[in-house]
Order: C-alpha cells, then sequence, then structure tokens
C-alpha cells in the first residue's frame, strides 16, 4: 500500500470513529450563514515533528486527540515551518512576514526589538471585531499584552506559562555535560495528575472555560500546549504507555547518513547533545520522554476539544492546530532543532472549518489530506480570508483557502525553511527538497523514493537541471540579520588566561550568531579564535572604548590579549547572542 493510501485509510478509520465527523454534514450554521463571523480555535505545539498517528513519523506515537482532529478536516502532510526554531517560527506565523523578508532568524533576537511597530495576528483580529485571548506559549517566552484583550495567566505578566510542576534535584535523567547543554534537556516521570502537574493542563482548563461560554464577540482563541518542548517531564502514566524495553529507534535513523552530506551539512549534523546522550546510555530513554511528553500534549488537545465539542461555540469555530518546527532524535547524528533537514522542517497542520464561513462557505470535508507544499506563514492570510476580513498587506505567504476548497488545485509555490544565517534554507517542493546553504552547499532530495533523506543527489550527473529549477524559486535577497539591542543581551563569563594554553580549544556547533566584544579597558586589545586544535586564529584589534560584533558559534572560544599578545582572559560562548565585555581590570594588571 502506498504511503498516501495507507493516510488514507487511517484517517478513513478515524473519520468512522470520531464524534466530530459523525455530525459534520449536520451542521447548519445558522449564525454563519447569515453573515455572522466565525470563532477561531487556534492550537499551538511546541517541538512536535511527525509524530502523530496520522502522520505516521514514529509507529508507537499515541495521539488520538489530534488524530481525530485530523479526521474532522483537512490534514497537510507537506507542511513546513518558516524557520527551525521557536521564535523565528512563531514571529513569522504571528506577523505573516518571513524571516528573509523581517531579518529575524533566531531565538537570540527579541521580536520586540527587531520589529516594534508590526501587528501581530489577535491585534488584527481584535481590530476588526473580535476578542483576542489566549493561553500558553504563543510567542518566544512572551505575552506581548498589547496584542491581546485577555490572557491566562494575565498578560501583564508577560510570563505565558501558568505553575508547572518540576522534579526538586536536577538533573534526573541525562548529567550536564557542560554550560554548552540546555538546562531542560532531561526527562523522567512524574508522581503527580494531570491537574497537580499544572502547566499545559491548566492552559486547557482556561481554554475550555472560554469554549463553554457564549461570548458577545466572535473570539480568536488560542491555546499554547508547551509538551513536548523540553524537559520531558510528565506524569508517570504516560511514561507507563510506552515501555522502555519496547522503545524503537527513530525511523529516519541512519549511522552513515552524514557520508553524502557538504561541509556545511556536516556542520549542522552531529551535535555534543546526541554524542552526550549516546554516552550515557539515554537514547531509548529520550525517546521514551518524548513520546510520553506527546501523548500527554495529545491528552491536553482532546481536552480543548472535548470543550468546543460539549459547547455553545461547536458549530460555528474553525480550528487549526500546528507544531512551530520539528525535532530530531538521533537523526542525522542530531539532537533538538536548527536544521533544514525534513524531520525538522515539517510539522503538523490542521483545519477545520464550518459550513457557512464567510471564505469557505461549504466548510471544509472530513478526513482529507493535501500534499501541497505549503508554510505555517501562510496561517494570517488563510485565517483573515476564511473570517471574511480585509487582506493584510504585510503577509508575504499565499493562502490556503485554495488547498482547502480543493487539495489537488494547481498549487504553483514551494514552501521555505530559513536557517539562522540570512541565505541558508530548506525548500519543499511537492516531490523534491533542496537544502542551499549560504556558501553555495548544496543537498537535493527526492522525498518521493527517499522520505528520510539519506541519499543526497546534489553535485550527481543528471541532477543539475533539478537544482536550479528549485533554486531559482528561492528569494534571490535576503534581509540582513536584525539586531538586537546590546542592553538587553546576557553576559558571558570573563576567565583571566595568563598563557595561551590557558584558552581551552573551541568545539564549535550548530548555527552562527553575533556576540558583542565590547573593550571597557584603556587600551586596545586583539581578539583571538582559537580553533579546534587549540592554536590562537586573530580576528580583530578593539580600540579602547570600542565594540565588534562577531558571528561565532556555541562551544566556540575567544582569547582576548594586549598588543603584545599577552594573553588576558578568554570567552566561551554559550547557546546564544551575548555581551563578552572586557574588563578594565585587565589593563590594571599589566601596569
Amino acid at each position: 500500500m502506498s504511503r498516501n493510501a495507507s493516510i488514507r485509510s487511517f484517517l478513513t478509520f478515524c473519520f468512522v470513529a470520531s464524534p466530530f465527523a459523525s455530525t459534520l454534514t449536520l451542521v447548519a450554521a445558522e449564525e454563519l450563514s447569515s453573515g455572522g463571523r466565525p470563532n477561531v480555535l487556534f492550537i499551538a505545539m511546541d517541538d512536535l515533528n511527525d509524530w502523530i498517528g496520522c502522520l505516521g513519523g514514529h509507529p508507537q506515537s499515541r495521539t488520538p486527540n489530534i488524530d481525530r482532529l485530523a479526521a474532522s478536516g483537512v490534514l497537510f502532510t507537506n507542511a513546513h515551518c518558516a524557520a527551525p526554531a521557536c521564535n523565528p517560527s512563531r514571529t513569522a506565523i504571528m506577523t505573516g512576514m518571513s524571516p528573509h523578508k523581517s531579518g529575524l532568524y533566531e531565538n537570540g533576537q527579541k521580536m520586540r526589538e527587531v520589529l516594534p511597530d508590526v501587528e501581530l495576528l489577535p491585534k488584527y483580529f481584535s481590530r476588526h471585531g473580535y476578542w483576542s485571548a489566549g493561553s500558553g506559549k504563543i510567542l518566544h517566552y512572551f505575552i506581548d499584552a498589547p496584542s491581546w484583550d485577555e490572557y491566562f495567566p494575565p498578560k501583564e505578566s508577560e510570563n505565558p506559562f501558568p505553575r508547572t510542576l518540576y522534579p526538586a534535584m536536577r538533573p534526573v535523567s541525562l548529567p550536564r555535560g557542560g554550560p554548552w547543554q540546555y538546562v531542560e534537556t532531561d526527562w523522567g516521570g512524574l508522581d503527580a495528575t494531570d491537574e497537580e502537574f499544572g502547566g499545559d493542563w491548566l492552559v486547557s482548563k482556561w481554554v475550555g472555560e472560554q469554549l463553554g461560554q457564549k461570548h458577545d464577540k466572535p473570539f480568536f482563541l488560542a491555546c499554547g500546549i508547551y509538551r513536548p518542548h523540553e524537559p520531558w517531564f510528565v506524569p508517570q502514566k504516560y511514561f507507563d504507555q510506552f515501555p522502555l524495553d519496547e522503545i524503537q529507534l527513530p525511523l529516519g535513523y541512519r549511522e552513515d547518513d552524514l557520508a553524502d552530506l557538504p561541509p556545511s551539512g556536516k556542520q549542522r549534523g552531529p551535535n555534543r547533545y546526541f554524542a552526550h546522550i549516546q554516552a550515557h546510555n539515554q537514547w531509548r530513554q529520550g525517546i521514551q520522554g518524548y513520546l510520553a511528553s506527546i501523548a500527554f500534549a495529545d491528552a491536553m488537545v482532546g481536552r480543548v476539544l472535548d470543550a468546543l465539542e460539549q459547547g455553545p461555540n461547536r458549530d460555528n469555530t474553525m480550528v487549526v492546530l500546528w507544531s512551530d518546527h520539528g525535532w530530531h532524535l538521533g537523526e542525522k547524528q542530531h539532537w533538538q532543532k536548527f536544521t533544514a533537514w525534513r524531520v525538522c522542517s515539517r510539522v503538523p497542520l490542521i483545519v477545520r472549518v464550518p459550513a457557512g464561513t464567510p471564505g469557505l462557505k461549504e466548510g471544509t470535508p472530513a478526513g482529507i489530506t493535501c500534499a501541497k507544499p505549503t508554510n505555517l506563514l501562510s496561517l494570517f492570510p488563510t485565517l483573515v480570508e476564511l473570517a471574511g476580513l480585509p487582506a493584510h498587506l504585510g503577509n508575504d505567504g499565499p493562502s490556503l483557502v485554495p488547498l482547502l476548497k480543493d487539495p489537488k488545485v494547481d498549487w504553483p509555490h514551494v514552501s521555505l525553511t530559513y536557517l539562522g544565517d540570512p541565505g541558508s534554507y530548506g525548500l519543499s517542493a511537492e516531490d523534491w527538497r533542496l537544502i542551499h546553504y549560504a556558501n553555495g552547499d548544496e543537498e537535493l532530495y527526492d522525498i518521493v523514493n527517499d522520505r528520510y533523506e539519506w541519499d543526497n543527489l546534489a553535485g550527481r550527473a543528471g541532477y543539475a537541471d533539478k537544482s536550479q529549477e528549485l533554486r531559482s524559486l528561492a528569494p534571490d535577497s535576503f534581509a540582513a540579520r536584525g539586531l538586537a539591542n546590546e542592553a538587553s543581551l546576557p553576559r558571558l563569563d570573563w576567565h583571566t588566561a595568563t598563557t595561551a594554553n590557558s584558552a581551552p580549544a573551541s568545539q564549535p556547533e550548530g548555527q552562527p550568531f553575533d556576540v558583542v566584544f565590547i573593550n571597557n579597558g584603556d587600551s586596545p586589545v586583539e581578539l583571538y579564535w582559537m580553533d579546534r586544535s587549540g592554536t590562537p586564529v586573530l580576528y580583530s584589534q578593539i580600540e579602547s572604548g570600542n565594540r565588534r560584533r562577531q558571528q561565532t558559534r556555541q562551544g566556540a572560544v575567544w582569547l582576548v590579549t594586549d598588543r603584545s599578545q599577552r594573553p588576558l582572559g578568554y570567552f566561551s560562548i554559550n547557546a546564544r547572542s551575548a555581551q563578552a565585555i572586557i574588563p578594565r581590570v585587565v589593563e590594571e594588571s599589566n601596569d
């Protein structure tokens, strides 16, 4: 049976079993057919790849609630994020602006510093007569209070997370490998009920309460489910669904998968996380934690869908479910995100529209899949068109309404996922994928015959035309990375050094980002990168009182010397943009 046939068969089963689907054809939607506005239920998942039943990403995943939603609407099987990181992906969704135009490419940038005046999706709906409310993580660790009418927790807090239970002593499962390791990379079952755990349970409770009420206005209601974002701590009953001795490795894993990659691909492949997890025999435990967190998140989605189903807004509410990006669990020797490979760019996207909706009078059919290349960047214009609101001129993505009407309609668009360095991207067509790096390195994959991107065809005889064809569909210009306010950046620790050997060798990994070196001393200093062998490589001189914005990567080490090349100190680079302040005391120590 073909892959698409398998999905259709699965969705047919879900359609028959789904309480949503069973009455979908009976929806009268009198309020909508008389010209009313539809409500919007906007469900965001965090770090969820294709490990859901209806996408078949992992045979052990359990997502009955997400699957029943897919069975009642349109499932996009070739949907991709605008960027493989939370901040740029969510910013693109909520502003409708592509990273290559906004200049917001990375987690370390602050949206309101780069885009101080841009109007967000909930504000646009509010300005056009909607009550816009939300709960949980929708933006990257802040709420943006002016964009919402109401929020839980209160929008004035700018903290989107309700109380959440975590272990008293951490780490639980994975020892810290060093300052490079994200502190939340850890997992384990909790002796707690869902209610005691809080977090997403409280989000689903609040959102469910809003769905259970009649409202004076149509609503735009956002529900941010944080799991399966790290840390993977959820109640033990979700771990119990996945016995450790039965855990299967990712379907897309192949040990030699980096062999045919160009240098830029190999640079983004292996990272210290995966090697560290393997060294501590925690690979299957990590997969178990991810599966358990997905199962928990799905249960919270189920609570929200049940509240909608049982409340007064069922027949006039559009439902959209999406994840901000995918996640590696060893594929390409990588753990986490930040890559342009399909395992990281491809995301769940489900849309269900009731009959009578202004932009789609017939509503969406149940249990339909669409394989056309789509992007989360299209959510803003799609919802605006469906609601019958004036088009938002700042949107870069095409509306998905033509595909909701006919999933097989001629679709001239490709989907682009932008990496952290301008000019690097992954391009998804219907049957092909091109990964292009800013230095010209490329990867080409035939995803019809190579779902997991194991066989890089770039540079092989007979494939140059295909690469050129896809490359011609990408932008030819890219906005510079929007600069963060230096004062808002965290400070790196200064380590005193008396010899060059005092500074360790660099072990760089991941995507590049900027660090601002600020010379607070009274004399010029010289800045050296410590290469992988521990040899200093001169980059620049920084005059007293001056600063240098330097592109670097996590794990890099930068040595500072005086003009006579005498070592003064060094900085070890963490996982995001920062200030590296060279202290004045350095100069005093030279007297």
